[in-house]
């Protein structure tokens, strides 16, 4: 459903966010780690992300990235924007350029919901919603 970047950008922050709460900042290798990511592509996406404000870094002998109270509390759907853009919420499942009310595409009236149903879950959820889940073991990032 998302790309690889949106997928890797999701997965490493919610364990930064996990590590964060443990008190810890972690490492590029780390994170790549722990999200079963190729180190190089992991390290690409966290500049990214850092560079936007997703995600805090420090430099230094006990640097690394981690989360504050405002990156703990950013939507899903800010961070999938950033890879994906708008379209995963208002596009068409054909791809088509024109797709509306007036002129739908075959799957349109379907698609429509479950565009919808995505937008709500992932503007209501936050990154710290998974830290508890993560922490009990009844959620896992990799396989």
């Amino acid at each position: 459903m998302f790309s690889k970047s949106s997928e890797y950008s999701i997965k490493a922050l919610i364990f930064i966010a996990q590590k964060t709460w443990d008190g810890q900042r972690v490492s590029i290798k780390e994170v790549a780690k722990g999200i079963d990511s190729p180190e190089y592509f992991i390290g690409k996406i966290l500049q990214v992300l850092s560079k936007k404000g997703f995600v805090r870094s420090a430099k230094g002998p006990n640097g690394g990235f981690y989360m504050d109270e405002k990156t703990l509390c950013t939507p899903l759907a800010e961070i999938v924007k950033e890879f994906e853009g708008d379209k995963i919420f208002t596009g068409c499942a054909l791809g088509l350029d024109e797709c509306s009310e007036t002129r739908p595409c075959p799957l349109h009236n379907e698609f429509k919901k479950i565009r919808n149903d995505l937008s709500i879950l992932l503007n209501n959820t936050k990154i710290e919603t998974y830290i508890n889940d993560l922490n009990s073991n009844l959620t896992f990032l990799k396989r």
